[in-house]
């Protein structure tokens, strides 16, 4: 494999002279253009439950799908000309992974679990850290999450503003750290040709970018258990104080954002054994000191919690491993249609060349994807903190192909192609969704002078889902401040207990959205419902009275079965309940 640093950053991306190479970058670009429109055709095998195929395209977008590939691959003949010049690879991954997931802010929060990390996070803002660690798992509910993450939103919201845009920025950051550190891995186990090309095929996965701007934990995971990954392989390789404390400081933030990287982090005894043959005596005593310091920290926090997390860890096993085989999704949908086809097809090339290498290093970026695959975890979602190591076996199999242009080449047709399928196919998927209603309907209430505002969720008629969950999901997209009710009576307990949905049950309201003691029929009225119908007309005759509809946003992807339809109402006449100019029509 070509390790070198002048042909990595003198010759990557460099416009191919000879003919032959020619030749070859262009069937990779027509071959890139098939393979894409091939699962075009074949997109009802995509059951993917956020952004399948068969949702995001219709047959009608044969056409319009085929010229974006064609003009994405175009681009990555023009990038070519920008990357031959490349000097810095760290600071250019970081930046064009902050540039790749900014456009996609403007997606709403798809994902409900969103409601539990808002909620959590607010509550660390209005109420303080130390009440924070102190009502964990009582006052304030946390069903089978770990605090960091939360805690974490929670002081972007202290210190800069309970935005959106801020916590999408950290998100972002965390993002673009992640692209670094997965260079900087593959950079120290294979060169930088291997971290460079793998750091960039993370922006080859759709599904990955869409994640990004979403108020949830998985991103933050993925940053962490590779922040964990790259500061072990560091610690143990070249030893010395300041990294080893920084190894074990990784390892128990990791250790803290979600049970799942408990799992994951067992890739750290890997790395240890793939450096022991170097030097065993050495190698041995920094892991254990790394591993004990690990622990301590580790133990310093969540000790205090032993009790919360022994109930979630019962949680775990009784109902979330159970729920993994009734809410998965295929590897065929995850590796061909959410991540890149070349992507997957070079990590199974990879096996190969690392077979044939006898290289032991590289069982440390296989054995994630191979403990999830051997484990059947087949939702993206939890798949996502493995990716980085993903990425790094399909860089490690495309050194296969010797040509430093020509391999440079397909690394930009996936990126290009992928970016293309991100931002002009699930990107307005999702803008179009239900859940938009509440952007929109929170963009609109910044703009009213009151202070307060009155939520009613009414039931959902679609979903087992609490419909009290809509409004912290409805705060995260305003600055006012929302007076909601009690929650309405929950469905049968035998009904609840398998829902995918079950946490949303288990749901409180907190205190702030108690108004104070006024009359709120001068407040404008926020009504979340799962239908256009609206409110029966008893419903309206006692709580509209006196009120005119001021704004409508009934926009839906007609996919998902929890809805939010939102109507405003204003005090006033009632001679004027038509919706204005600036609703949103279903779509």
């Amino acid at each position: 494999m070509d390790s070198s640093d002048d042909a990595v950053l003198d010759g990557a991306l460099a416009w191919p002279r000879a003919a032959g190479t020619a030749l070859s970058l262009h069937a990779v670009s027509l071959l890139t253009v098939a393979t894409l429109f091939t699962l075009f055709f074949l997109r009802s095998l995509d059951d993917n439950r956020l952004t399948s195929w068969r949702w995001v395209f219709s047959a009608q977008d044969a056409l319009a799908f085929a010229l974006v590939l064609a003009l994405a691959v175009l681009f990555s003949y023009a990038a070519a000309f920008a990357g031959s010049r490349l000097r810095q690879p760290a600071l250019v991954l970081f930046a064009a992974a902050f540039a790749a997931a900014a456009p996609l802010w403007s997606e709403p929060e798809v994902i409900v679990d969103a409601a539990r990390y808002f909620t959590q996070a607010k509550q660390a803002e209005v109420y303080g850290i130390a009440y924070f660690l102190q009502a964990w798992g009582g006052e304030i509910p946390a069903w089978t999450d770990l605090p960091l993450v939360p805690l974490l939103y929670g002081a972007i919201f202290s210190l800069f503003g309970e935005e959106r845009a801020y916590i999408q920025a950290c998100t972002t950051l965390l993002f673009a750290g992640t692209l670094v550190l997965t260079y900087r891995i593959g950079r120290a186990l294979w060169g930088d040709a291997v971290g460079l090309t793998a750091g960039v095929l993370l922006l080859g996965m759709p599904y990955l970018l869409v994640q990004v701007p979403l108020m949830l934990v998985d991103v933050p995971t993925m940053f962490f258990v590779t922040l964990a990954i790259w500061a072990t392989l560091a610690a143990v390789r070249r030893g010395g104080p300041a990294r080893l404390a920084l190894a074990s400081v990784a390892i128990a933030l990791a250790l803290c954002t979600k049970y799942s990287a408990w799992l994951m982090l067992s890739v750290l005894p890997v790395v240890a054994l793939a450096e022991w043959r170097a030097q065993p005596a050495a190698v041995l005593r920094r892991a254990g000191t790394v591993a004990a310091v690990a622990v301590l920290l580790v133990g310093l926090a969540l000790f205090p919690m032993a009790e919360v997390i022994g109930a979630q860890l019962a949680l775990l096993r009784d109902y979330q491993a159970p729920g993994l085989r009734r809410w998965e999704e295929s590897f065929v949908s995850t590796f061909l249609f959410q991540i890149h086809p070349f992507i997957t097809l070079a990590g199974l090339a990879s096996l190969v060349v690392a077979w044939r290498a006898r290289d032991g290093r590289y069982a440390i970026v296989a054995w994630l994807p191979l403990l999830m695959l051997a484990l059947g975890i087949r939702r993206a979602r939890y798949l996502v903190p493995m990716l980085p190591m993903f990425a790094l076996m399909a860089a490690y199999g495309l050194q296969a192909i010797r040509g430093i242009e020509l391999r440079r080449h397909t690394v930009l047709c996936v990126v290009a192609t992928s970016l293309a399928i991100a931002l002009f196919g699930f990107l307005p998927f999702l803008q179009g969704a239900s859940a938009a209603n509440l952007k929109h309907a929170g963009a609109y209430l910044d703009t009213l002078d009151d202070e307060w505002v009155e939520v009613v969720a009414l039931p959902q008629a679609h979903a087992p889902v609490n419909p009290a969950i809509a409004v912290p999901l409805l705060d995260l997209h305003t600055g006012k401040r929302l007076a909601s009710g009690a929650a309405p009576g929950a469905p049968p307990p035998a009904e609840i207990a398998r829902s995918p949905l079950r946490f949303t049950w288990e749901y409180r309201s907190p205190a702030y959205y108690r108004a104070p003691a006024q009359d709120r029929r001068t407040l404008p009225l926020v009504v979340i419902a799962s239908d256009t119908a609206g409110e029966s007309p008893l419903w309206r005759e006692q709580r509209l009275a006196g009120r005119r509809l001021a704004r409508e946003f009934t926009a839906s992807e007609n996919v998902f079965g929890y809805r939010t339809f939102v109507r405003i109402y204003l005090p006033g006449s009632s001679g004027g309940s038509q919706p204005s100019e600036y609703s949103h029509a279903r779509r």
